[in-house]
C-alpha cells in the first residue's frame, strides 16, 4: 500500500534537528519493510490555527509504501516526540481511469439545426 505521512516540527527547532528528526522517520519505516519514495521539507510556514501556541511550523512530508502494520509504530514515535506538533498519515489509493462516454442518439438530435438558406441573417457585403 502507498501512504503519505506530512508532520509538523515546532518552529524553534533548527534546521538540522528537523533533517535528523526527518531521518529518524524514515529509518523507522525502513526497518518496518517499508520503501521510501520521496521526503520534502517543505520549510517553515504559517499555521492556520494556533497548535501548541505555536503560530508557524515546520513541515515535512514523506511519500512512501509498505505493509499497514508500518503505520502505528510510526505515529506513536511522531506523537510521543515532543517536536512534533502535528503529525498525519493517510493512505493513498490508486486513481480510476475514467472512461468518457459517447453521446447518446438522443442528444445529438436534440441540437438545433442551421438553415443554409437564411439570408436574413446575413450581413450585407461592403465593396
Amino acid at each position: 500500500m502507498n501512504y503519505e505521512s506530512t508532520f509538523i516540527c515546532s518552529p524553534d527547532l533548527p534546521t538540522d534537528k528537523v533533517e535528523e528528526l526527518t531521518a529518524k522517520v524514515t529509518k523507522l519505516i525502513e526497518s518496518s519493510k517499508g520503501t521510501i519514495k520521496s521526503v520534502q521539507q517543505l520549510g517553515k510556514k504559517r499555521l492556520a490555527y494556533p497548535i501548541m501556541k505555536f503560530r508557524e511550523g515546520s513541515y515535512v512530508y514523506i511519500e512512501w509504501s509498505g505493509e499497514g502494520t508500518a503505520v502505528a509504530p510510526l505515529e506513536n514515535f511522531m506523537r510521543l516526540n515532543d517536536n512534533v506538533i502535528r503529525q498525519l498519515t493517510i493512505k493513498v489509493e490508486k486513481k480510476k481511469k475514467v472512461v468518457a462516454k459517447a453521446p447518446k442518439a438522443t442528444e445529438t438530435a436534440a441540437a438545433p439545426e442551421v438553415k443554409k438558406d437564411d439570408t436574413a441573417n446575413q450581413q450585407p457585403t461592403v465593396a
